[in-house]
């Protein structure tokens, strides 16, 4: 029992330090066009990445995904400090979203209704990980492209001297060992209803 104990402590750890490396080398598709943007609310960072893409033709349309109820795309430009008149045509909300996975869903109900196959996520970089995770489960055959904004709480180059930025990681990194296990016992438990008469 002892040595399962510690060989799944290792497993966290390993697997973590592997979860910080790819959470600090995300790639940016700069210049790449998709049909849609789509921003997982959580920072202003992650609206205004967005909008300035929006504003360079790189996407039909923006859609930011778990806004608060009573917020509308003019307060939204205007707390961006971007032209109403110039964006807001091209901007949809969501509103149902309150976690990741609400976020994959409403995403996905848009992107199927407006027809789109391919989009770019902005989300922070410690998010992205599991926010991919849970959009590609629910949209396989669309192409995401991860642009990752990273906040300027989160010390990734100063990890081990920055206990907030240890524990928050550490948390998305359970986070997302969970949502695998949830999307396993989910795949596990269609296949035995599958196959009861």
């Amino acid at each position: 029992m002892v040595i399962l104990f510690v060989l799944v402590i290792l497993g966290w750890v390993y697997g973590f330090v592997c979860f910080v490396q790819t959470v600090t080398n995300i790639p940016i598709a700069s210049e790449y066009k998709t049909q849609a943007i789509v921003v997982l609310t959580g920072g202003s960072l992650r609206l205004q990445a967005g909008l300035d893409m929006l504003s360079k033709g790189l996407a039909e349309k923006l859609f930011v995904s778990g806004v608060h109820r009573g917020v509308d795309v003019a307060e939204l430009l205007r707390l961006s400090r971007q032209t109403p008149k110039a964006l807001d045509c091209c901007i949809v909300l969501g509103y149902t979203a309150d976690n990741t996975t609400g976020n994959a869903q409403e995403t996905a109900d848009w992107m199927y209704r407006e027809g789109y196959h391919s989009m770019r996520l902005v989300t922070a970089n410690y998010h992205m990980p599991r926010s991919l995770f849970e959009l590609r489960r629910i949209l396989p055959h669309t192409k995401i492209i991860p642009h990752a904004v990273t906040p300027s709480h989160v010390k990734l180059h100063a990890l081990w001297v920055s206990p907030g930025t240890t524990f928050l990681l550490a948390r998305e990194y359970t986070k997302l060992l969970l949502a695998w296990a949830h999307s396993i016992w989910l795949s596990i438990r269609n296949s035995i209803m599958a196959l009861v008469p």
